[in-house]
């Protein structure tokens, strides 16, 4: 099978590598950042920590200071007004696991938002999308259990999927992908292609795909990252996702085979950071 190598996107400066590095993301505007601090935080503790946050815009790199982080190793993702939102992916019911933080880097205001969270993206108006894995989907926490919801970064409820004729429940949002404000989603259990559109029209249109991990739209054109490192093409209709007969292998822009990843899709671009690693490498379905 071709290969197709992804290309390099965003370094984290030499200065900052003996600092540990608690997440990263990127975010809606293509900008790359990570979470660090000194001291590995521990589990379980409520005791708050300093943070640094590295941004790299567009070959400008500048910090933000985060004073009184209380989660573990949060997931986050940056927001309009230049602050950031960061939350823990697994929560109990009478706990807040979301902080958010103002533009210089000040604790402004805790929610909840579910357990059991498997993406968090802003979009860039700042509301938040929250996949959930099966342990939230399932369990006792009903903040979780519709499978993919909307956010505002305030904590407010704005919207939530709710099954359509001919849909079973979402058991897991494996892969998010939000352009603008519209959100794709691909969930096991038939990993369909759900379209959330910003005033919370859903389309559902079914695949042959299966396993899927990442996907990135661009027009009619579709393609599917699965967790063997394949990316699978189609196009998409009023009522199915087509499938295309082409497909190729993922590799590193050195054509080597990429170590498991974390993944963030944007619009029509997939990308992917190796979980020992730093810095992030990018496809664009555009190109």
């Amino acid at each position: 099978m071709e290969s197709t190598p992804l290309t390099p996107y965003a370094r984290l400066p030499h200065t900052y590598r003996g600092l540990h590095m608690m997440s990263s993301t990127v975010d809606a505007h293509g900008r790359a950042h990570w979470l660090l601090s000194e001291r590995i935080p521990v589990q379980g503790t409520s005791d708050p920590y300093e943070a640094t946050m590295v941004t790299a815009d567009d070959g400008r790199v500048y910090e933000t200071h985060l004073s009184a982080v209380q989660l573990y190793c949060p997931a986050f993702d940056a927001l309009p007004d230049g602050g950031f939102v960061l939350a823990e992916s697994r929560s109990t019911i009478d706990r807040q696991h979301v902080q958010v933080f103002d533009a210089l880097g000040r604790s402004s205001w805790t929610f909840r938002m579910g357990d059991a969270i498997e993406h968090l993206i802003a979009d860039e108006a700042g509301d938040l999308w929250v996949g959930y894995f099966d342990e939230g989907v399932y369990g006792g926490d009903p903040l979780s259990h519709p499978g993919l919801r909307r956010w505002s970064s305030t904590g407010e409820p704005l919207w939530s999927f709710r099954p359509g004729p001919g849909l079973i429940d979402m058991s897991d949002c494996l892969a998010l992908n939000v352009d603008g404000g519209t959100a794709w989603a691909c969930p096991y259990m038939h990993y369909p292609l759900i379209e959330v559109l910003g005033d919370g029209t859903v389309h559902v249109r079914p695949t042959s795909v299966r396993g899927v991990r990442g996907l990135a739209v661009n027009g009619e054109r579709v393609v599917f990252l699965t967790g063997n490192g394949t990316l699978k093409h189609g196009r998409i209709t009023e009522t199915a996702v087509e499938p295309e007969e082409r497909g190729t292998l993922l590799a590193r822009p050195d054509g080597g085979v990429p170590d498991r990843n974390a993944v963030v899709c944007r619009g029509s671009r997939i990308y992917l950071r190796e979980r020992k690693g730093t810095d992030w490498s990018v496809f664009d379905l555009s190109a």
